[in-house]
C-alpha cells in the first residue's frame, strides 16, 4: 500500500490551515504526494501558517502554491497542471463571530471559492471532491446528538449559512455531473498547531499569562471536541475507498460530549494553573450544544474517535509550553 501511494497525488486547499496542515502531514507520512494551496489570509496571525508550511516543506513530496480560490482562471490553470488523483477542499473563512461583522469574506471564500473548486474539479473530470462543512449547519437543533438526516435549514450565523450553501451546491454537482461529493461536518477540532482564535488556544494563553477567560452562556455549553488526529484519520480513510458517485454528508466528532466547564478544568489541570472565569450571556450566532452522532461514518469508513479529551488537552499543553514564546507572540485574530 505504501509503495502504491507514492504514485497518488492529492491536492489540499487550505493546506496552511489547522486541519489542512495535519492532513498533509499524515498523507506525506504515508507516502502520498501533496500539492497544497492556500491564500495565507490574515484572519488570524499568518506566522503560525508559515510555521506549519515550513514543517511540510521538509518533505520532498510536498509542493505549495499561494492562491486565492476566488480567481477561477488561475485556480483552473493550477489544478490542470497538477494532474491530481484526489481533491480535498478545506480552505474556508472560519469563525462564527467574525461572520457577523464581515459577511462578505464568507461569500468570497466559502461560497465563491467553493463554487470555483467544484467547477474546476468537474471540468478536469475528477471523480470525487471531499470538502469541509461544519457542525454549525445544525443550528440550535434539539434534541442532540445531531444526525446527518436532521434538518439544517435554520443556521444561526452567516458562517453556518455559508457552509450549508456549500452542501447544497455539492448536491447539485453530484446530481448533474455524476461526481462523488463528500461533505464533512467537523465538530470543534482541537490539537497541536491549532488556531489562535479558538477556545483551547485562547484559554491556554490566558492561563499562562494570568488573564481571565470569558465563558459565554455562563459556561453552560457542550461540545463534541474532536482531536485533529481523529479528524484527519477519517479523511485519509476516505481517500482509500472506491469512488461512488453521490453526495454524502458525515459528522466527524469526538466520542464524548464535554461540558465547557469540564474542558476548562482539563486545561487548568494540564497547565497546573487556575484561571479566573467571567460568566457572560450567550453570544449571537453561538449554539449552546453541538453533539455528534458519528454512527454513519463509523458504518461506512470504520471511523472511531481514539483520543480522549484528557489525553488531547495534555498533549496540547505540552506543545504549548514547548513553544510558549512563539505562541504568545501570535495575534489571536479578528473576532
Amino acid at each position: 500500500m505504501h509503495k502504491e501511494n507514492k504514485k497518488k497525488k492529492i491536492i489540499i486547499t487550505g493546506v496552511a490551515g489547522f486541519v489542512g496542515f495535519h492532513l498533509a502531514e499524515l498523507l506525506l507520512g504515508k507516502g502520498y504526494a501533496v500539492y497544497g494551496i492556500d491564500n495565507l489570509s490574515d484572519y488570524y496571525d499568518p506566522k503560525i501558517k508559515r510555521k506549519r508550511l515550513a514543517i511540510l516543506r521538509q518533505s520532498e513530496h510536498f509542493t505549495f502554491k499561494k492562491l486565492d480560490l476566488g480567481k477561477y482562471k488561475e485556480l483552473f490553470r493550477t489544478l490542470s497542471s497538477v494532474q491530481a488523483d484526489e481533491l480535498i477542499h478545506l480552505a474556508a473563512q472560519a469563525g462564527v463571530r467574525y461572520s457577523l461583522t464581515n459577511p462578505w469574506a464568507y461569500a468570497d471564500a466559502n461560497y465563491l471559492g467553493t463554487l470555483n473548486v467544484f467547477e474546476a474539479a468537474k471540468e478536469l473530470q475528477l471523480p470525487r471532491v471531499i470538502y469541509a462543512s461544519s457542525s454549525s449547519v445544525y443550528g440550535d437543533h434539539d434534541p442532540t446528538p445531531f444526525r446527518e438526516e436532521d434538518r439544517t435549514d435554520t443556521p444561526l450565523s452567516i458562517y453556518a449559512a455559508s457552509k450549508k450553501a456549500n452542501e447544497v451546491l455539492a448536491h447539485s454537482y453530484a446530481h448533474l455531473y455524476d461526481m462523488e461529493m463528500i461533505g464533512l461536518r467537523f465538530f470543534t477540532v482541537y490539537g497541536r498547531w491549532g488556531r489562535p482564535d479558538m477556545a483551547l488556544f485562547k484559554f491556554a494563553r490566558a492561563a499562562l499569562v494570568g488573564e481571565p477567560i470569558d465563558l459565554y452562556n455562563e459556561g453552560k455549553m457542550k461540545r463534541s471536541f474532536t482531536h485533529v488526529s481523529d479528524t484527519v484519520g477519517a479523511i485519509e480513510k476516505m481517500t482509500r475507498k472506491k469512488v461512488c458517485p453521490r453526495h454524502s454528508l458525515y459528522n466527524i466528532g469526538g466520542a464524548e460530549a464535554v461540558p465547557l466547564l469540564d474542558f476548562v478544568a482539563h486545561i487548568e489541570h494540564a497547565l497546573g494553573v487556575k484561571v479566573e472565569k467571567y460568566l457572560l450571556p450567550l453570544q449571537p450566532g453561538d449554539v449552546p450544544e453541538t453533539v455528534a452522532d458519528c454512527s454513519k461514518v463509523t458504518a461506512d469508513y470504520g471511523y472511531k474517535s481514539k483520543v480522549t479529551i484528557e489525553k488531547g488537552i495534555a498533549d496540547f499543553a505540552t506543545w504549548f509550553q514547548e513553544n510558549k514564546k512563539f505562541l504568545l507572540s501570535l495575534e489571536i485574530g479578528k473576532q
